[in-house]
């Protein structure tokens, strides 16, 4: 069980995510008493009660004005289990790209359903999106369970649609009060239908598998260091896998391999190397690298076209007849999208780039498997993208032209009328034969 926990809210805008993280955090201990008195300041304005646990996460001034999270709100506690991060992310469907954002490096998915409501539509939106990030474990958080007499045939039917909509991964549902803090840090007496684990022992519990180190090899080159004709080295992270000198690694796209020299870092030269440190790397072979190329040990995929799953977050339409530039770790190219997309819209694309790139399945690999596409006459980050599989070249179509086409381009060509009807007659004779 890892150490550090990067969790996520996700669901329909007033739902309770805020709140809850809220109240997680001051039931755990972990805001200071400043931040308290300040809250509970600004809670006398409000209908929340003595304190409104939304304020906790909620900073913006817009956001407390129309009480709605805008931005993504990074918090930070710690219990005697583990460490927490938690990306209290927006849920009404114009910030969906800033969800989409928080989402990206979480491991754990809270998703809140307002039990009065159910499943709705940016629920189910925000799902989608957590799972396409790659993310393999959720909490359903059904909140406001006091507004319905904690009724327990409310709480089932909402955990069954989720358990449909997320087919393959694991499931924890909750039913709480983030308001009142039931089921929150521990178990609530007014579900005693409910003996799982409640929220923050299944958060200090959950056995989060990322095994960076068991994947193959993967460092996207960010610098070459040359200090002197004596010493080139290749800076970046360890993204994937494990590196020891003496290894073969081999540099794509230019697929040149080399046995790794060294391993060197501030601290000095290391015996072995996994994800996710940084370091310089040096080879045995003059190998042509530049900042994007990508060291690799075992199979990679390298070319132009990808199938891949793509969130477009810009509000200019996504026009497949424009030119896009793709950002791939380190490495930009220019790419082409094979249909358009709306604001907030998710969609299975074809992506093509005008120069070979070096990729993994998002399944396989985060780092590698992901990218973002930029709007070039803004420099907007219009898109992100997780690549689904790889896709061979286009095929070529050669239209051939007609008997009638041929004669007529003969005719055309020809420097008079007599060479005209020679050449027209000589090309009847071999279509005819």
């Amino acid at each position: 069980m890892s150490g550090l926990l990067r969790i996520c809210t996700a669901g329909s805008v007033d739902d309770g995510k805020s709140t809850l993280i809220g109240r997680l955090l001051y039931d755990s201990r972990a805001v200071y008493e400043d931040q308290v008195t300040s809250v509970e300041k600004a809670s006398r304005n409000r209908t929340a009660g003595p304190i409104d646990f939304s304020l906790f996460t909620d900073g913006l001034k817009a956001e407390r004005e129309q009480g709605i999270t805008i931005d993504v709100a990074y918090r930070y506690f710690a219990t005697s289990a583990r460490t927490f991060i938690l990306a209290d992310t927006p849920g009404h469907e114009q910030y969906t790209r800033n969800m989409a954002t928080g989402a990206s490096t979480a491991d754990v998915a809270v998703l809140l359903v307002d039990a009065r409501h159910g499943v709705r539509v940016q629920s189910r939106r925000h799902a989608r999106i957590a799972r396409l990030l790659g993310i393999r474990h959720f909490v359903v958080a059904v909140n406001k369970m006091d507004l319905v007499d904690f009724d327990r045939g409310v709480f089932e039917t909402i955990s069954d649609d989720f358990t449909e909509l997320l087919h393959g991964t694991t499931i924890h549902p909750i039913p709480l009060s983030a308001l009142h803090g039931d089921n929150v840090i521990t178990r609530s007496e007014r579900t005693p239908w409910f003996d799982e684990r409640c929220l923050l022992q299944f958060l200090e519990t959950v056995d989060v598998d990322r095994a960076p180190a068991d994947k193959p090899f993967r460092f996207p080159v960010q610098l070459v260091i040359r200090p002197n004709d004596g010493f080139r080295g290749y800076a970046g992270q360890i993204v994937s896998g494990t590196v020891r000198p003496g290894d073969v690694v081999t540099a794509w796209p230019s697929g040149r391999s080399a046995h790794v020299t060294r391993l060197v870092t501030w601290d000095g030269d290391l015996d072995v190397a996994h994800a996710p440190m940084s370091m310089t790397l040096t080879l045995d072979a003059d190998v042509d690298i530049s900042r994007g190329d990508v060291l690799a040990a075992g199979p990679a995929h390298i070319g132009r076209r990808f199938a891949a799953e793509v969130v477009w977050m810009d509000e200019r339409p996504l026009d497949p007849s424009r030119v896009y530039l793709l950002k791939f770790g380190a490495r930009t190219v220019t790419a082409e999208v094979d249909r358009g997309l709306f604001l907030n819209q998710i969609a299975a694309v074809t992506v093509t780039t005008a120069q070979p790139v070096v990729f993994d399945r998002y399944a396989d690999n985060r780092s590698t498997g992901s990218f973002i596409l930029i709007d070039p006459a803004t420099n907007f980050t219009a898109g992100a993208g997780m690549i689904a599989d790889p896709l061979g070249e286009a095929p070529v179509h050669v239209e051939y032209p007609s008997a009638a086409e041929r004669l007529a381009r003969l005719a055309r060509a020809a420097p008079s009328d007599g060479d005209a009807v020679e050449a027209v007659r000589r090309a009847l004779e071999e279509i005819l034969i």
